[in-house]
């Protein structure tokens, strides 16, 4: 495996050397950091002040309720359909 030589400015340098650990050299520091700051899907979860949140929920209510209708409205003409089928096969 290679190596690259990158330039910094000497104050970001000195902020870097001030964070890393004596034990480590500037690649570990560097791998390191980049581990810490891995985004995570989770992060910002539960951050809604409560305003956001209710809207949320009720925007979310709405939205079941609403699939919900819909589906009880296929499911209804399903069975209609599948009773009209039945009757046709019986008078034929």
């Amino acid at each position: 495996m290679g190596t690259k030589t990158i330039g910094i400015r000497e104050e970001v340098y000195e902020r870097l050397d001030a964070r890393k650990r004596d034990d480590e050299s500037f690649t570990e520091f560097v791998d390191r950091l980049l581990d810490e700051t891995t985004p995570d899907w989770r992060e910002g979860f539960g951050t809604l002040d409560g305003d956001e949140a209710a809207a949320l929920r009720e925007a979310v209510e709405q939205s079941r309720e609403r699939t919900g209708e819909g589906l009880a409205d296929r499911q209804r003409r399903a069975i209609e359909e599948l009773a009209e089928r039945n009757t046709d096969d019986e008078t034929a």
